[in-house]
């Protein structure tokens, strides 16, 4: 069973900076991983991915540039960081993890969810 753990999150003013953590426990070898964001009222939508190796990547349009996701596997951890944060991005953050190597982009692709943090921008 795998186990989400996100942290990082928190209030912050429109221009700052934010670095989530992802902590994964459990069976996790060769697992594609992302961040999913759930502001008020909307559907859950995919900020970025990242594959098994960290070699590939994908990102929102509405965060291209500003967000970088990383993982390092020898910590079983996945990392969001954010810059330039707008009041847009204020949402809960939630960590997924795919039993698979390579991205995908919808949410039922993914098996397995953190509790989720919420990121609050206040403009």
């Amino acid at each position: 069973q795998v186990q989400l753990v996100e942290s990082g999150g928190g209030l912050v003013q429109a221009g700052s900076s934010l670095k989530l953590s992802c902590a994964a426990s459990g069976r996790t070898f060769s697992y594609a991983m992302g961040w999913f964001r759930q502001a008020a009222g909307k559907e859950r939508e995919l900020v970025a991915a990242i594959n098994w190796s960290g070699g590939n990547t994908y990102y929102a349009d509405s965060v291209k540039g500003r967000f970088t996701i990383s993982r390092d596997n020898a910590k079983n951890t996945v990392y969001l960081q954010m810059n330039s944060l707008r009041s847009e991005d204020t949402a809960v953050y939630y960590c997924t993890a795919r039993s698979g190597v390579g991205i995908r982009t919808t949410l039922r692709e993914y098996d397995h969810w953190g509790q989720g943090t919420q990121v609050t921008v206040s403009s």
